[in-house]
């Protein structure tokens, strides 16, 4: 049977493009169970996982699943969305890769559930897609109530932060427009901005 799992020496070396973007800047590779190698490839693009803000305090964007989570947008990116296998069968071998990286049972299926429910929105990303929806019912029953809970409060939460930054924002730039009209130096009045998605 082939060796199964990360590359001997694997390292996330990674470079930042912008504020949810980054590029491999190693390469390394997963093995799954088939015994196919994927290979992240140097200057591969990454989000590390895609978490809407509002769960970050559960699943930060990086941690200990750094590693199948970047081989996820690999398999999601250029495999599944290429027809080359299953979204199904990428969502698997991130649930793999996640045992192997020793991501606690419950964390992984959590995490593994929340990309079956987001490949609904891929073209493809359907099929097979009610082979595994009763484990996928299971763990988002186990984990609404304790995940949503504390979501309700945090969207409260940062929309009243939004809605306060905005009232601040008003007059500063009025004042910095003032300034620009009579020629004044004025500094950068930046706006509010309000993403859901941390990846």
């Amino acid at each position: 049977m082939a060796d199964t799992g990360f590359s001997s020496g694997c390292q996330v070396v990674v470079e930042q493009l912008d504020d949810t973007n980054w590029e491999v800047r190693r390469q390394f590779s997963y093995t799954g169970q088939a015994g196919v190698p994927f290979v992240v490839y140097e200057g591969m693009d990454t989000d590390f996982a895609s978490v809407p803000r509002v769960f970050a305090w559960f699943l930060p964007r990086y941690g200990a699943y750094t590693k199948a989570a970047i081989v996820h947008d690999l398999l999601w990116r250029e495999y599944a969305s290429a027809g080359k296998m299953s979204y199904l069968d990428a969502d698997g071998v991130f649930r793999r890769a996640m045992r192997e990286l020793e991501v606690p049972f419950l964390k992984r299926w959590i995490m593994w559930a929340a990309v079956r429910w987001g490949a609904l929105v891929k073209p493809g990303g359907r099929k097979g897609w009610l082979r595994e929806a009763w484990r996928v019912l299971l763990v988002t029953a186990v984990a609404l109530p304790i995940l949503a809970p504390p979501a309700l409060v945090i969207v409260v939460a940062l929309l009243a932060f939004l809605a306060v930054e905005a009232v601040l924002w008003v007059p500063l730039r009025l004042a910095a427009a003032i300034k620009a009209r009579r020629h004044q130096p004025a500094k950068q009045v930046n706006a509010p901005g309000f993403e859901w998605k941390l990846g």
